[in-house]
């Protein structure tokens, strides 16, 4: 029996996000706890699965913030390594008046580019049923090769394999190299989620049906996950489409692991039914229990330390419901 439910693997760094004006005008930056694999596994832990992470963080005040903040929502931190010589990555982030989001990243060079293959627990990976991860920790060749030799590991023993592309386009030194570590990514996963402005800037189809079944040619993923923020979200297999709207809440302040959630969730509702050929009702009860957990984690600061709860998520369905 597998030890873990789901190990992911990437980046955990600090979120400085505004936090209001000082009384001499200054903006207020609060530290929180970020990464999105990380915030995918608290998501998780809330739903009652074991989780464990693996990445590195710097020997400092931020990286011990960030163990601390991890082994408190409950993820294994065995795979977490230190590097001495470099300092923990911080982002920026300035919310528009939309919520959405702009980011700043001081990562040249930041601890979690410095994962290589010799920082890998194998073992974690081998004890896993489902290994996650994204395009950050492919950034750069030392955690390129180390991203790498994890997916044959999860590979040969046999793990599903979800894939998050996650793009910041800042952190590339072409949007042709994204493209593609993307390709790698997409040629590896059984599980993908894809953002709506990631569908479009990959395939160059403006329609998001146009541009998954481009991604159905030509890499045959069983499961496809597209969010598409406040307009909800749809899932495709090679014979389903289910689509269910996205849920609005007046009282929403930012987007900041919103899709984290969203990944979260499905990954439950795999785990739960086990990973096989869904009907499109089981789809669309996947989807608005993922939308619905969305849309709570826009009402909140930050996502790793303030993850729903099911029951919030299943109060939040019951008080949507038409």
């Amino acid at each position: 029996m597998n030890r873990y439910d789901v190990v992911a693997l990437g980046e955990l760094l600090i979120d400085f996000t505004e936090g209001g004006v000082s009384p001499q005008g200054n903006p207020v930056l609060e530290a929180n706890p970020g990464g999105a694999p990380c915030n995918v596994l608290s998501m998780l832990g809330n739903l009652g699965h074991r989780t464990a992470f693996i990445g590195k963080v710097g020997a400092d005040m931020f990286g011990a913030q960030l163990e601390q903040a991890i082994r408190e929502v409950g993820i294994d931190t065995i795979g977490l390594k230190k590097d001495p010589t470099v300092h923990t990555t911080l982002a920026f982030v300035h919310t528009q008046p939309d919520g959405d989001r702009e980011f700043s990243f001081y990562r040249n060079p930041g601890a979690d580019m410095m994962l290589s293959p010799e920082d890998l627990n194998e073992d974690l990976i081998r004890n896993c049923r489902i290994f996650h991860f994204g395009t950050l920790s492919m950034t750069h060749p030392s955690c390129r090769e180390a991203t790498k030799r994890a997916l044959d590991v999860a590979k040969e023993a046999g793990a599903l394999i979800s894939f998050d592309p996650n793009l910041r386009e800042p952190l590339w030194n072409s949007l042709e190299e994204a493209k593609e570590q993307v390709d790698y990514g997409l040629r590896r996963c059984q599980i993908l989620k894809i953002s709506d402005n990631e569908i479009q800037w990959f395939t160059n189809e403006s329609d998001y049906d146009a541009g998954i079944c481009k991604l159905q040619e030509e890499y045959q993923i069983p499961l496809i996950l597209l969010s598409m923020g406040k307009e909800g979200s749809r899932a495709y297999t090679l014979k389903q489409r289910a689509e269910r709207p996205g849920i609005i809440r007046e009282n929403t302040i930012e987007t900041t692991g919103a899709g984290d959630t969203f990944c979260a969730c499905i990954l439950h509702g795999i785990l739960s039914r086990g990973f096989q050929d869904y009907s499109k009702e089981e789809l669309e009860e996947m989807l608005a229990f993922a939308n619905g957990a969305a849309s709570i984690i826009t009402t909140r600061k930050g996502a790793l330390r303030v993850m729903p709860t099911k029951q919030e998520i299943e109060e939040t369905l019951a008080a949507h419901k038409k």
